[in-house]
């Protein structure tokens, strides 16, 4: 499956947030969109998604024009940067709601294990982030949206959803979204650079420096 999404053009008020916004994915790829804070990569998330309307969009899967909003269609998954699971949930039945093994889970994040009966508001909340990334990625879907998933993680918890998401990758589109560079350069098959309220394909990783998205010789250290 091939995601395009093309002339997106998103104002708010007077400013402009996003135009003429380019950006392809594809099953079995991690799709990487870089920036710096505030420049616009949530409301393009959003956007993707179907929950936040431009002013002008064209998204095409597999070459044909999707006229209604993605998540309307079945096909995809979202991790926003909030939390989603309302206060008052167990995590047992989270996990029936996603429809994924928690057994697998706890296998895998040994820690949780002692979690199944809590409420989700019991957890801190990097790892309430850890279940809800997990859910997302292990849900059944064609396109899965990750805004921000390594944001309060463990070191040892981040090196297990990067591995999760080189497994998921294989069935599914990914497109993802963090601060964390690093993390996302390893994760990622492809690099978007959103800058001046348009995307950059980023075919050479120096050139983060060069748009200056990263200082010179950041580049060094990763």
């Amino acid at each position: 499956m091939i995601l395009e999404v093309d002339n997106i053009e998103l104002n708010f008020k007077n400013k402009r947030i996003l135009s003429g916004i380019y950006l392809k994915a594809e099953t079995s790829k991690v799709t990487a969109i870089l920036g710096s804070n505030g420049c616009g990569k949530s409301s393009l998330l959003d956007i993707i998604f179907g929950n936040l309307k431009p002013k002008y969009k064209l998204i095409r899967i597999d070459n044909k024009p999707i006229l209604k909003p993605l998540y309307k269609t079945g096909f995809i998954k979202y991790l926003p940067q909030y939390h989603f699971i309302p206060d008052g949930i167990s995590i047992k039945t989270a996990f029936n709601m996603f429809g994924v093994n928690w057994a697998k889970f706890a296998s895998t994040f040994n820690a949780f294990k002692k979690y199944k009966s809590y409420d989700i508001s019991k957890l801190s909340g990097g790892e309430r982030r850890v279940i809800e990334t997990y859910l997302v990625l292990k849900s059944k879907s064609f396109i899965t949206i990750l805004d921000e998933p390594f944001s309060h993680l463990a070191p040892i918890h981040i090196e297990s959803i990067k591995t999760l998401i080189e497994k998921e990758k294989r069935y599914k589109i990914i497109i993802i979204s963090d601060h964390m560079y690093r993390h996302i350069i390893d994760s990622a098959d492809h690099i978007y650079l959103l800058k001046n309220a348009t995307t950059k394909e980023i075919k050479d990783l120096k050139e983060l420096e060069s748009y200056r998205y990263l200082s010179e010789n950041a580049l060094n250290n990763t």
